[in-house]
């Protein structure tokens, strides 16, 4: 399937990338320079969650702009800190100005890469934790990139859109990870869309299906030693606080693409079915969830999301208008046929690298990117679905956005015990 195999690619870019080789020059570090104030000046970056993804995203702000230097890497755990850090250096050589007081390891890694005097935060750690991180790095007078999803939580939903607004003030750059609002091909398709190349949009769907991201090991292999909570983060996909679910975390690009075509006008409310085929053990995540979101005028957008083994692989999007249909076929170039038919023919766009080629751009040229709205309310709509499924409820916007339940714990140690809460069950898991 191409679009595992993209994402396998860049979640697995070092394997390729020390291919680069060489020590590339960069200029000395000027001191005393948060914001860049000319072209001239060094950006300095830092990295938050060296797993990767956020290797991945290092990478691609190395190569954003001349002269943009690592210095700081942090993560909870040693190894990939390390990991990242010597495969970084052999893509990108000089680049990389990382030293062992800028490596950062714990809980609180993240606060030390904030304080260690970087420009540019890159946050890539488990999606539970990015609202603290992200409300952190905004307070400090960071620009940020933001991987997806922001949150998996409303509370964290919320905490999300306080820091955009409050980056909007300081006017600081906040690029979303949410790739392919990135994509020439995308770009211009959803453009067509909303200029009404298909009338006006009677249904959508959309599917994200898929084998499985991270299994969860079996309880057996956990070390003796080894307490609730590393045990939890060493296999955050498994587990509703880290991940949000598959739908919040991975499908949430095939929601995003719902989101822009109904121009970030929330859904009115949201059923869906789902549930755990495959076993777990111990994770409390659904393995397949299928969510009708209702919007105004009798609208409706079907999502469709599976990740279980030796099944029909399917990512695609379907746009049904009053004057025609329009399509994305997985990786393949978009194609609508409406009042003209069209398909795209123009250049290919690296959409991980766009991200990051145009916050530097942003950041040089004092004019701030803020994708934070509409970033926040596409995870949203991921976590609407999910508290549908899990409920078997009808949710409201609303009632999602303003929902009381706090996944993430506080305050995180170590030595914590933390039970793992059950899978939900429909009909009686109860929406807070």
């Amino acid at each position: 399937m191409k679009s595992q195999d993209n994402l396998t690619t860049r979640r697995e870019f070092l394997k390729t990338s020390a291919a680069l080789g060489g020590a590339l020059a960069a200029p000395a570090i000027l001191p005393g320079n948060l914001f860049a104030n000319t072209n001239g000046d060094t950006l300095r970056v830092g990295l938050v969650g060296c797993g990767g993804r956020g290797s991945g995203a290092a990478d691609q702000a190395l190569k954003a702009d001349p002269n943009v230097v690592l210095t700081a890497l942090g993560d909870a755990f040693q190894e990939p800190v390390q990991s990242s850090l010597n495969n970084l250096k052999r893509a990108h050589g000089d680049k990389v100005k990382v030293t062992p007081e800028t490596c950062f390891v714990g809980l609180d890694a993240y606060q030390k890469v904030i304080d260690s005097g970087v420009d540019v935060v890159l946050l890539a750690a488990p999606p539970g934790f990015r609202p603290v991180h992200l409300e952190a790095a905004v307070k400090a007078g960071k620009h940020v990139f933001c991987e997806k999803p922001v949150a998996t939580d409303a509370p964290g939903v919320r905490s999300v859109l306080e820091s955009t607004r409050l980056a909007k003030e300081k006017d600081l750059s906040l690029v979303a990870g949410l790739c392919w609002r990135y994509e020439g091909a995308r770009r211009e398709f959803y453009q067509r869309i909303h200029d009404g190349a298909i009338g006006d949009i009677r249904a959508i769907y959309a599917t994200y299906y898929t084998g499985p991201v991270k299994p969860m090991p079996p309880a057996s292999s956990r070390p003796a030693k080894m307490g609730d909570l590393e045990w939890q983060m060493r296999n955050w996909y498994n587990f509703v606080w880290l991940s949000g679910d598959g739908l919040v975390e991975q499908a949430v690009h095939s929601v995003d693409k719902i989101a822009w075509a109904m121009k970030d006008q929330p859904p009115l409310k949201a059923m869906a079915v789902g549930g755990r085929q495959t076993p777990n053990n111990q994770g409390n995540i659904y393995d397949h969830m299928f969510i009708v979101y209702e919007y105004a005028n009798d609208v409706r957008a079907f999502m469709g999301q599976r990740q279980i083994s030796n099944c029909a692989n399917e990512n695609s999007d379907y746009l049904m208008g009053a004057e025609g249909f329009a399509k994305i076929p997985g990786w393949q170039s978009p194609v609508i046929q409406g009042k003209q038919t069209w398909r795209y023919r123009g250049p290919k766009t690296d959409m991980y690298q766009q991200e990051h080629d145009e916050l530097f751009a942003s950041i040089r040229s004092r004019k701030p990117i803020n994708d934070g709205v509409w970033m926040a309310q596409s995870t949203m709509m991921g976590i609407m679905g999910r508290m549908a499924a899990y409920t078997g409820q009808e949710i409201s916007w609303e009632d999602a956005l303003n929902s009381k339940e706090i996944l993430v714990p506080e305050p995180l140690d170590w030595n914590m015990k933390l039970d793992i809460p059950v899978m939900a069950v429909p009909g009686s898991t109860k929406f807070v």
